[in-house]
């Protein structure tokens, strides 16, 4: 069934890789990287794996030095999906629905403005994706990039008010082109935001995080999406 599509390729999980460090945010636990100093931040919400992914927390580690104060809270509480844990993903759901999730974002997001913050963009991954439209349909943050998202709706988007960047992937059950391309339909009537959605040639869902660091055109693929996001963040984050 799709919802398992988004299950395809578990990284390895390890919470002592990356740079940055563990610190409590909005009474999360939460990986940070880059200077809590910044006047921007960029909150990620992880895909059903959680923040103790390696490639997410060293794409977390690039947007810190890139400038941003990079933050990648703990949504799942210690209880990323696992097939030896979960008879499903489907069960797992029950346990961590995104709009549970949305209302603990919106928390984070407060105690990010709380440093001096003003600026915020986000970064939302998979399950994280249907989390962080809840945060684009308010006036809560500036703006928004989605990798190959989950559960979203043409209604969700309908309903965005920040700057929003989509990318998706050729090979994907739960966001397929065609449902992309009426996302950008529908974001390109809204002219009172910026909008940019993309399709990856020949990726298939999980890309940007569950890639094979060993494999030198899936590092390729996901580096591209990574640029892609931190241009957009560079452009509306100021």
């Amino acid at each position: 069934m799709a919802g398992a599509r988004c299950c395809e390729n578990p990284p390895s999980l390890s919470s002592a890789s990356g740079s940055g460090s563990v610190v409590a945010i909005g009474g999360l636990s939460a990986y940070v990287a880059g200077s809590p100093d910044s006047k921007a931040a960029v909150l990620f919400v992880t895909d059903v794996y959680g923040y103790e992914a390696p490639n997410l927390r060293e794409l977390a580690d690039r947007v810190g030095a890139a400038g941003f104060y990079a933050v990648v809270p703990d949504f799942l509480h210690g209880d990323p999906f696992g097939p030896e844990k979960h008879s499903s993903i489907q069960d797992w759901l029950k346990l961590h629905a995104p709009d549970k999730a949305a209302e603990e974002a919106k928390t984070v997001v407060a105690a990010i403005k709380s440093k001096g913050i003003s600026s915020i963009g986000t970064v939302g991954i998979c399950w994280g994706a249907k989390v962080i439209v809840e945060l684009a349909k308010t006036n809560e943050i500036q703006a928004a990039v989605m990798f190959h998202p989950s559960f979203v709706t043409l209604d969700d988007i309908k309903e965005v008010k920040c700057h929003i960047s989509i990318l998706g992937a050729e090979i994907d059950k739960l966001t397929p082109p065609e449902l992309a391309k009426q996302f950008e339909e529908a974001l390109s009537a809204k002219s009172e935001i910026d909008s940019f959605v993309k399709i990856f040639p020949g990726a298939a869902h999980g890309w940007t995080v569950r890639y094979n660091p060993n494999d030198e055109l899936s590092v390729k693929k996901a580096e591209e999406a990574h640029g892609d996001m931190l241009a957009w963040f560079t452009k509306h984050l100021n």
